[in-house]
């Protein structure tokens, strides 16, 4: 065992000392090689979808704890929590009236969990709310989406708007986390529970993007011509692969420090 401590302490500085530029290649192989042993253990993907949906619900879980149990919300963005309620609403209103199925009441209890959260940030924990560091302008997201959306949207036999708030949907899940990652760029300390709901949010995005590749190599291809036409296939895989982008960086700070024996995150400036 302490050799193994000793071994992963080892690789874990040589990975700190090396430029940006190596760092994102390692970590695309380390992606890669992820998937690959998804790829042989996973037969069915839809399992993955499964897991990337539990991760989720465990990192909530971690949010309500830090809530009712430490009772303070520092750390928390209000924004990103508003902005997830928005693309959720918007979703479980397309799956109701375009596909209904267990993701339908999946979307729901996200939904009614993160207007909880919301309400507590906003009436009851109010005073703990750093709101000088939340600021993130919404609009920033919100109106890109929504232009993105009525330009580049599904072409399925669905009404066009339940088609253009389908595409919206896909936008802003992507870039929802954003204000999250500004509030803790600009608090530089995080503390475990925060960080570990950004991190399950995290690997709960590799997972779906994973899903996607795989099942894109499954099909050969014919993924996208299902998706539909024109533009919009090459959105939806983006979209999925920005989600883990962005949280990529992150994620690597949050793995080194708890390989560290950290408990509280310090990032340094520039990560998010």
């Amino acid at each position: 065992m302490k050799a193994a401590k000793r071994a992963i302490n080892g690789v874990r500085i040589w990975v700190k000392a090396q430029p940006a530029k190596v760092k994102g290649f390692l970590a695309a192989i380390a992606s890669l090689s992820a998937i690959v042993v998804i790829r042989h253990l996973v037969e069915n993907r839809d399992n993955l979808f499964v897991a990337a949906e539990a991760v989720h619900a465990l990192g909530i879980s971690v949010l309500i704890y830090k809530l009712t149990k430490e009772r303070t919300c520092a750390g928390i963005s209000l924004k990103s929590q508003e902005l997830t309620a928005i693309f959720l609403a918007v979703r479980l209103y397309c799956s109701v009236v375009m596909e209904f199925d267990v993701h339908t009441l999946l979307d729901l209890a996200t939904l009614a969990t993160t207007i909880w959260v919301i309400y507590m940030i906003r009436f009851q924990l109010k005073s703990s709310y750093m709101g000088d560091k939340d600021n993130f302008p919404l609009y920033y997201v919100v109106i890109p989406c929504a232009v993105l959306s009525l330009l580049i949207h599904p072409s399925t036999r669905h009404h066009v708007f339940n088609r253009i708030c389908w595409a919206f949907c896909i936008y802003s899940e992507a870039v929802s986390v954003l204000p999250q990652l500004h509030v803790m760029q600009n608090i530089k300390i995080i503390e475990p529970f925060t960080a570990h709901y950004v991190f399950a949010l995290g690997i709960s995005r590799f997972l779906t993007c994973a899903r996607w590749i795989l099942q894109m190599i499954d099909t050969r291809g014919r993924l996208l011509t299902a998706l539909g036409y024109g533009l919009w296939p090459s959105m939806v895989l983006l979209s999925e692969a920005v989600q883990t982008f962005i949280l990529a960086d992150f994620c690597y700070y949050y793995v080194q420090s708890v390989l560290g024996g950290n408990l509280v995150l310090h990032l340094p400036s520039g990560v998010v």
